[in-house]
C-alpha cells in the first residue's frame, strides 16, 4: 500500500537556496585551491585587511567555531600571509595582521570568487543578474535576515566529501 505524497503548493525554495549555495560554495573553494588557500583563508585576510579586527571578530563574520580559526590562522601564518599581533586597543586581544604578501594573494583572490560570482550570474539572461541580487538582497536583510530558535536536527548544510 503506498500513500499519495502532498501536493506542493510552492516552490522548493530551501532545496533551490540550498543546492545553489552548495554548488557555489564548492566552485569557490576549487579555485581558490589553485593558488593555495581555502574559502576561510580568503575571507579572514579579506575582512582583517578591511579594518583592524580581532581573532573572535573574524571568526563571528566567517561563521567560524574558535577551533577552526585558530587552524585557519594558523595556516595563514604557516604561509606567511598574516600574523597575530596584540591589538592597539585593547592589550588583552590580538588582532589578525595580514602580511604584504597575504593582501597580495588577498587581491588575487578576490578576484578568484568575483569571476566564479560573475560566472554563476553569466549562466542567467543579463537583465535577471539585478533582480536576482536585488531580491536575495531583500530577503538577507529582511524576512530571512535572522535565523529563528529551531530544534537541534536543524543544522546547516555541510559540504559533500565525494
Amino acid at each position: 500500500m503506498s500513500a499519495m505524497a502532498p501536493a506542493r503548493t510552492e516552490s522548493d525554495l530551501s532545496f533551490l537556496l540550498d543546492r545553489t549555495s552548495h554548488v557555489l560554495r564548492t566552485q569557490v573553494a576549487a579555485a581558490l585551491a589553485e593558488i593555495g588557500l581555502t574559502a576561510r583563508m580568503h575571507c579572514v585576510l579579506v575582512h582583517a585587511l578591511e579594518e583592524e579586527r580581532t581573532q573572535i571578530q573574524l571568526a563571528e563574520i566567517g561563521d567560524m567555531d574558535k577551533t577552526t580559526m585558530v587552524v585557519t590562522v594558523d595556516a595563514l601564518e604557516g604561509a606567511g600571509l598574516a600574523e597575530r599581533r596584540p591589538s592597539g586597543t585593547d592589550r588583552r586581544a590580538r588582532i589578525i595582521a595580514v602580511t604584504a604578501k597575504g593582501a597580495e594573494v588577498a587581491k588575487r583572490s578576490q578576484q578568484i570568487v568575483d569571476g566564479v560570482h560573475r560566472a554563476a550570474l553569466g549562466a542567467l539572461p543579463e537583465d535577471e543578474h539585478e533582480v536576482l541580487l536585488r531580491a536575495l538582497n531583500r530577503l538577507v536583510t529582511g524576512h530571512l535576515g535572522t535565523p529563528v530558535a529551531a530544534p537541534s536536527n536543524a543544522r546547516r548544510a555541510r559540504e559533500s566529501t565525494k
